[in-house]
């Protein structure tokens, strides 16, 4: 555990190589897709915000079930914070040295493990976005429909949006030390 907070402290990261990571054709993917995502679920809410009803289910328990209702202007809260987390990743992602890092950065590795990190970091991009998109869909389907219930298998879906990616970087950053 002291080798961990030692090795990720200020005056360590204050020593770490400062290299720019350019982008390949994946992260231009990545980062177009992500972009698409969020502007679509901006178009997709807009579209059907009109026609939403006064009262909406705004949060969902474990199992899926509506637990809390309100207003339709709930929902506008929704790609608000994933474009705040989107913008916030972006500028983060120019800055993959102040990271924390699973393993030691040295100048051998600091290359690999910055892109590596800049590439969860995008891939995390989209999956919020992606998961912000799902709950306003759900959230518009189910209240045109009366059913406040999303069940549990959109909730494992949308955590397995999240978890994959993360446990897939973080793997491959530990084993290229």
């Amino acid at each position: 555990m002291i080798h961990f907070i030692i090795r990720n402290s200020w005056w360590a990261k204050r020593k770490r190589p400062k290299i720019s990571i350019g982008f390949t054709i994946y992260d231009l993917i990545i980062e177009i897709a992500g972009f698409a995502a969020l502007l679509a679920l901006w178009i997709v809410l807009t579209v059907s915000y009109s026609g939403l009803p006064d009262v909406i289910p705004i949060h969902y328990n474990a199992a899926g079930q509506a637990v809390h209702f309100g207003g339709k202007s709930g929902i506008l809260v929704l790609p608000v914070i994933a474009t705040v987390v989107f913008a916030g990743m972006t500028i983060l992602s120019r800055f993959p040295h102040v990271f924390n890092y699973p393993v030691r950065i040295t100048e051998d590795n600091a290359f690999f493990q910055y892109s590596n990190m800049v590439k969860m970091l995008r891939c995390m991009k989209l999956a919020v976005v992606l998961l912000f998109g799902c709950i306003v869909i759900h959230t518009i389907l189910y209240s045109a429909e009366n059913d406040n219930s999303i069940g549990i298998w959109f909730i494992l879906s949308l955590l397995a949006i999240i978890f994959i990616p993360l446990i897939y970087f973080l793997v491959k950053s530990i084993k290229y030390r």
